[in-house]
């Protein structure tokens, strides 16, 4: 075997790719609540404001309300907290990250034809993270579902020899030549059976589809992290315009730019006395990076001097993806060289589309002059729509089927206010809620969100804060298969933001 470790870059046919699934629609159809410190104030509720540069994520005729050029920096520290029941045994986990999350800049062009119904033309340009992956989490506990099961699973059906070295072959070579010739459920096998965690019924035939584990439990205790890291940022061109006193429409064209990495490792111990395993590890990484493209539109009417409504669309997101896998596996009975497959040996897959759900938003507010501000949005997305792409590969149409039969209809609803203290202070509040993009409800469930904020204006300059937190309830399967008990998550995120304008 080869004594050095080294990078293979192996590209895999996309029927062949399993990695793709359910949980990559959620997390690139959900868009938590982030830019200004302002928007986030009011949790989000600007889909009938506009006047702010976040506001274009609901409604793009927002841009039209400026009354003259400004630009916005936002910084956000993110604390992201989970607490895991998994078997009885809770946990908790947290993680602070600061990262700028917003800027962006308005160019009002005003109308000097007096004659003219259309009074104003806006350009904006912006920049949002719409989604902070950065994530940690801690599952601990003594469970009845080993390792061995998900293995077991994946070779169920694989013939023993498809998944034998081949004389003179290195161990790295067949683990990636393996998943290339005969799929990711092959792939698995072989991981597991020179891991050490299953043998085949009949080692001396290689026609043989049958295996058994050599883990020997009631109970194993099990340690199980999960570390993510990255973002889903958005850059929105924006066009807008003033038709006389009560109109206002725009348009939006939004560039996605996604970078996703997810580590896991699971620690198994505490087998049976008789147990030939004492001891297994198992360890994944995924890389996704790509960029999606979407479009909207939108209006605001102001109905009198009080009273505004505003509708928008935004398109689906077409998302252009590409993964890169990597796996690492160790037990007491694990091949010698074993330890030559680990993250330096990299699965490159063909890439493939995401398209997520469009989503229609309809809203109204009520505006008390130069006193402060009540706004109410309501959106529904239906992310039964969602899908994997291209269509013909028979992975994809599978899964898309179980999106359709496990996904719904998501109305969220938020609402916020403002109240100003004389001409510098303003108090900001909001509250949102996110229904269940399940139909169980359970799987994942409900959002729950508040804010509050402060603003305090210096005439050519701003200064805003705001206190973001929501909370989500959710189950999460260790693996797609072997693990039928989940653990339960209850996650709260917490978002402390400072936002500085100017206008100009």
């Amino acid at each position: 075997m080869k004594k050095y470790t080294f990078t293979i870059l192996f590209l895999f046919a996309c029927v062949l790719a399993t990695a793709q699934n359910i949980n990559d629609v959620l997390r690139l159809s959900t868009e938590n609540i982030q830019g200004t410190a302002r928007y986030q104030g009011l949790s989000g509720a600007f889909g009938a404001l506009g006047g702010d540069l976040s506001a274009l994520n609901i409604n793009p005729a927002g841009s039209a309300v400026f009354l003259n050029n400004q630009f916005t920096l936002t910084a956000a520290n993110y604390n992201s907290a989970n607490e895991s029941s998994y078997f009885g045994q809770t946990n908790n986990s947290s993680l602070n990250t600061f990262r700028f999350n917003q800027g962006g800049g308005a160019f009002v062009f005003e109308n000097s034809s007096g004659n003219n119904d259309w009074k104003r033309f806006t350009m904006a340009f912006n920049y949002d993270m719409v989604q902070n992956f950065n994530d940690a989490l801690y599952i601990s506990g003594p469970s009845d579902q080993g390792i061995d099961n998900y293995f077991l699973n994946y070779a169920e059906g694989v013939p023993f020899g498809n998944i034998l070295l081949q004389d003179g072959e290195y161990i790295e070579d067949a683990y990636l030549d393996i998943g290339s010739s005969f799929g990711y459920s092959a792939q698995q096998a072989f991981l597991g059976y020179y891991g050490g965690i299953i043998d085949p019924l009949n080692a001396s035939d290689d026609n043989g589809t049958d295996y058994i584990s050599n883990a020997s439990y009631i109970q194993v205790n099990q340690d199980y992290t999960q570390s993510t890291s990255g973002q889903n940022s958005k850059m929105t061109a924006n066009f807008a315009s003033q038709y006389k006193n009560f109109l206002y429409l725009g348009a939006s064209m939004n560039f996605n730019s996604v970078v996703y990495n997810k580590i896991t490792t699971l620690r198994e111990s505490g087998f049976a006395p008789n147990s030939e395993i004492s001891f297994t590890s198992f360890d994944n990484f995924l890389h996704t990076e790509g960029y999606g493209f979407s479009f909207s539109l939108g209006a605001i009417a102001k109905v009198n001097e009080f009273f505004r409504v505003g509708a928008s669309y935004e398109s689906p997101t077409w998302y252009d993806l590409k993964d890169e896998t990597s796996q690492k596996i160790n037990s007491d009975l694990a091949d010698s060289d074993i330890g030559y497959i680990n993250f330096d040996i990299v699965n490159v897959y063909n890439s493939y589309t995401i398209k997520t759900p469009g989503k229609v938003t309809g809203s109204m507010a009520v505006v008390f002059g130069k006193n402060g501000l009540l706004s109410l949005d309501y959106a529904f997305q239906d992310m039964s729509n969602a899908e994997l792409r291209p269509n013909n590969d028979p992975s994809f149409a599978s899964e898309n089927e179980y999106i359709s039969n496990q996904l719904g209809g998501v109305s969220s609803i938020r609402v916020g206010g403002e109240y100003r203290l004389g001409r510098v202070f303003s108090l900001r509040g909001g509250y949102r809620y996110e229904q269940s993009p399940f139909k169980n409800g359970i799987t994942v469930g409900s959002l729950n969100g508040y804010s509050t904020g402060v603003g305090f204006n210096f005439g050519p300059s701003r200064l805003d804060v705001a206190f973001n937190q929501s909370f989500r309830d959710m189950d999460k399967y260790l693996y797609d298969t072997g693990f039928p008990t989940p653990a339960h998550i209850n996650k709260k995120n917490t978002n402390v933001t400072f936002g500085y304008t100017i206008n100009f």
